[in-house]
C-alpha cells in the first residue's frame, strides 16, 4: 500500500503544539491594515485554537 500524504494546504495553515492542540492564525491580517485599528491588528496577530468541531477533520488531513 502507498503511504498517506499530508494535505499540503492544511500543513501551511495549522500547526500542532507540544500538547497536541491545533493552532491557526486569524484571518484579516494580510492587507488593508491602514484603516484597521491597532487594537484590532494586535488581536488578529494572536494564534487561535482550532474549533473542536473541525479538529477531527484537520487531524485526518494532517495524517495524525
Amino acid at each position: 500500500m502507498p503511504k498517506n500524504k499530508t494535505h499540503s494546504g492544511m500543513k501551511k495553515r495549522v500547526r500542532t503544539t507540544g500538547s497536541g492542540k491545533l493552532m491557526r492564525e486569524r484571518a484579516g491580517k494580510r492587507h488593508l491594515l491602514e484603516h484597521k485599528s491597532s487594537r484590532r491588528t494586535r488581536r488578529l496577530s494572536r494564534d487561535q485554537v482550532v474549533a473542536p468541531a473541525d479538529v477531527k477533520k484537520i487531524k485526518k488531513l494532517l495524517g495524525k
